[in-house]
């Protein structure tokens, strides 16, 4: 036989094998409309893992993980029919995000708006990028920030989120689990370190870097070089203005360009980074859902229950779709020993059906939060 004759073969098989799916779903039809009749879960992990050890053992030991895998994806295929057939009506998720969708219109050019740091950061930067008229509002520490939205101080705040070298910002995600606010748009920004210091000093005199963390760890390769002392600051507007104001000429800050003129203070290098491609994520919140026309991304956390394929579970309902899960974030749950909850970013459309189904079942979870549905700006 020729490769043609086996393709012949299989598309027989598969033929056959579309038959018996479509037969295997009504039935699933028929067992979602006795569970909702009856008042019964649709997950049944004994019944799943009950059929999973006898389809692997009668397939012999070379298909065995391959046939795990194969009646996985149809277990969670029915489970999602189920869900479908019992989630009748629009969900209360789905009724307040058409609400928010309906009431927000277009970003907004002018705000109060808050940003930790001082004149000159990286956030304020993000902040004149997302909005053409703000008034801004310093705090020193990110939990200020998110204190300022939720108090209604500010309307909205802007955060760092995660950096193309360094990482994420896992204090921000932390903080996201407290307050309540939640992501109304995002933005890049291509960040630019540049070593400062009092005018007249040269680099070979510098003993002491001040930044903060994040720009330490973008900057690490350079700092070793150097070997000189490094003290992370809060905020690296704030290390600029410390030099300036420091009267020490072996003392220098990782800030932005701006800083320099800002803060009095000469540029020795702008090439501290680890590489010429570093950017910064910023994240814009609110303290209520806000929805602006362009929304194409979304973001929630949720808890995967502490079993096998749970996590994959989430995930599957999105792979299905065809939804993009363009970040997977987990932090651990505090007073709980190694289990995790995750922020997942996805590339969708709050008004897409589909992501619609998607978040109606993820709301009866254990535990879900929708932050927020958004576009990013560069």
């Amino acid at each position: 036989m020729d490769l043609q004759n086996y393709r012949a073969q299989l598309d027989q098989i598969d033929d056959q094998l579309v038959s018996l799916f479509k037969q295997r779903m009504e039935t699933v039809k028929n067992v979602a409309d006795y569970k909702k009749e009856h008042d019964t879960p649709v997950l049944n992990a004994g019944r799943e893992r009950d059929i999973l050890y006898r389809v692997t053992g009668a397939c012999g030991e070379e298909l065995q993980e391959y046939t795990k895998i194969l009646f996985s994806t149809l277990l969670e295929l029915s489970r999602d029919y189920q869900e479908n057939r019992l989630n009748t009506g629009e969900s209360a998720l789905c009724r307040e995000i058409a609400a928010a969708a309906k009431s927000s219109g277009q970003f907004p050019s002018r705000a109060v708006v808050a940003c930790q740091g001082a004149e000159g950061a990286y956030s304020q930067m993000a902040c004149t990028k997302m909005f053409s008229l703000p008034q801004i509002m310093y705090f020193g520490r990110f939990d200020g920030v998110f204190r300022a939205v939720e108090a209604g101080m500010c309307r909205y705040g802007i955060l760092p989120i995660e950096n193309s070298s360094a990482g994420s910002v896992t204090e921000v995600y932390d903080l996201m689990e407290k307050y309540n606010c939640k992501i109304v748009r995002s933005l890049k920004l291509k960040v630019e370190h540049c070593l400062l210091a009092r005018p007249g000093v040269k680099q070979a005199d510098i003993k002491e870097v001040v930044a903060h963390e994040q720009a330490l760890n973008q900057c690490g390769d350079f700092l070793k070089s150097s070997g000189v002392k490094v003290t992370a600051f809060d905020n690296n507007a704030r290390a600029a203005q410390y030099v300036s104001e420091s009267g020490r000429s072996d003392l220098a800050a990782i800030a932005s360009a701006g800083c320099a003129e800002l803060y009095g203070l000469e540029i020795l290098s702008n090439r501290v980074a680890n590489t010429d491609h570093n950017y910064t994520r910023f994240i814009c919140i609110s303290r209520d859902l806000e929805i602006y026309d362009g929304s194409n991304k979304i973001t929630f956390v949720a808890s995967a229950s502490h079993r096998p394929g749970s996590l994959y579970s989430l995930i599957a309902k999105f792979a299905t779709r065809g939804l993009n899960i363009c970040k997977l974030e987990s932090r651990p749950i505090p007073g709980k020993d190694f289990e995790f909850r995750f922020y997942f970013d996805v590339e969708a459309s709050v008004h897409d059906p589909d992501t619609q189904t998607v978040l109606s079942q993820l709301e009866k979870e254990d535990f879900f939060t929708f932050l927020g549905a958004y576009s990013e700006v560069f």
